[in-house]
C-alpha cells in the first residue's frame, strides 16, 4: 500500500514551483521589467529636457525700421547681457515715459504701433527686445526668470533719460511677469498695464500643456518642465510667481485679460487684480485668446490704456 499523503503531494508541487530554474526565470523577468522602466524613464526625461531646451533657445529677429526722431539704443543688463531697443523722445526732455515689454517669442517689432500712438500722446517711449529675442544678445529665454534683469535695466535707463519723470510700463504676458518678479520685487514704476500675465510659472506651463493635450497629462508633465528652472537658471519654479510679487507693488495697475484665453484664463486674471494693492482697472476682453491679447490694438484699447496712463503719469497734452 502506498503511504503518500495529500500534503506530501502539495509539498512536492511547491518545491517544483520554487525550483532554482523557476526562481532564475522570475529574476530574469524582473530584471527585464526594471530595464524597460528605466529606459522609459530616461526617454521621458530626455524628451522633457529636449523640449525645455527648444523652448529656451534664443531666436533672433531683425529689428524694426527706426524712423527719426526715434533712435536705436543698447543697454547692458546687470549680468552684462546686451539689450537692444528703440527710444522715441517725448514732447519735453522730462516728459513721462512708457516702457514696452513684449511677450515670450516676440520682439519690440510687435510693439511698433503701440509705441507710435503712445508717443503721439506726449510720452517718451522705450521698447526693448528681451535677451534671446529680436536683436538683443543671444541668451536662454526664461519666461521672465532672467528677463527681469532686462526690464530693470531698461527702466533705469528710461528713468534717467527722462530726468526722473514718472514712468509707466506696458507688459504683455512674459513682459508683465518680468516687470513684477526678481529679487528686488516689482519695477518701481508709477503705473503698470499688465496684459495676459500668468499668475505663476507652474500654472503657466500646466495651462499650455493642457491646451495642447489634456488636463490629466498636464498635471503629470508640468513638473518635468517647471523644475528645469532650478537646473537651467538656479531658481525654483515656486519663486516665479507674479501674483505674489504684485502684492508689494504700490503703483497703479491696470489688469487686462482675454475672455477666451486658455493659457491665462479669466479667473487667473481676476486673481491678479485682486492681489494688487492698487488695481485701478480690470478689463476682460470678450472672445480673445492669448495670442490675440498679445497683439491687441484698436480704438477701445488705445482709449482705455491711454486714459489710464495719462491719469497715472500726469502727461501734459
Amino acid at each position: 500500500m502506498c503511504d503518500i499523503s495529500f500534503g506530501d503531494i502539495e509539498t512536492a508541487k511547491d518545491e517544483r514551483r520554487d525550483s532554482p530554474e523557476r526562481r532564475a526565470g522570475r529574476d530574469e523577468i524582473r530584471l527585464i521589467l526594471a530595464l524597460v522602466i528605466a529606459v522609459l524613464v530616461v526617454l521621458v526625461l530626455g524628451f522633457a529636457w529636449a523640449f525645455g531646451s527648444l523652448a529656451t533657445r534664443p531666436e533672433a529677429m531683425p529689428p524694426p525700421q527706426i524712423v527719426a526722431p526715434a533712435s536705436g539704443v543698447s543697454i547692458l543688463a546687470s549680468d552684462a547681457v546686451r539689450i537692444d531697443g528703440t527710444y522715441a523722445p517725448g514732447r519735453r526732455s522730462d516728459s513721462p515715459g512708457v516702457l514696452l515689454l513684449h511677450g515670450f517669442g516676440g520682439s519690440r517689432g510687435q510693439m511698433v504701433e503701440q509705441a507710435r500712438w503712445l508717443n503721439r500722446l506726449g510720452f517718451a517711449v522705450l521698447a526693448i527686445d528681451f535677451r534671446g529675442h529680436g536683436a538683443s544678445e543671444a541668451a536662454p529665454r526664461g519666461l521672465g526668470i532672467t528677463e527681469w534683469r532686462d526690464a530693470h535695466a531698461a527702466f533705469d535707463w528710461l528713468k534717467g533719460r527722462q530726468r526722473g519723470a514718472r514712468i509707466g510700463v506696458v507688459g504683455i504676458s512674459q513682459g508683465g511677469a518680468a516687470a513684477l518678479i526678481g529679487p528686488g520685487g516689482p519695477l518701481p514704476a508709477d503705473a503698470m498695464v499688465l496684459n495676459a500675465v500668468y499668475p505663476d510659472l507652474r500654472r503657466a506651463i500646466r495651462n499650455r500643456i493642457s491646451w495642447l493635450t489634456n488636463r490629466p497629462l498636464a498635471w503629470i508633465a508640468e513638473p518635468l518642465l517647471s523644475y528645469q528652472s532650478r537646473i537651467r537658471f538656479g531658481v525654483w519654479p515656486g519663486q516665479v510667481a507674479p501674483i505674489d510679487s504684485i502684492r508689494t507693488y504700490r503703483g497703479a495697475a491696470m489688469i487686462i485679460g482675454g475672455g477666451a484665453d486658455p493659457w491665462t484664463p479669466e479667473p487667473e486674471t481676476r486673481a491678479l487684480c485682486e492681489a494688487a494693492p492698487r488695481c485701478a482697472e480690470l478689463w476682460i476682453v470678450p472672445g480673445l485668446d492669448h495670442l490675440q491679447m498679445s497683439a491687441i490694438d484698436g480704438e477701445a484699447y488705445r482709449a482705455r490704456v491711454g486714459a489710464f496712463l495719462s491719469r497715472a503719469l500726469e502727461a501734459r497734452r
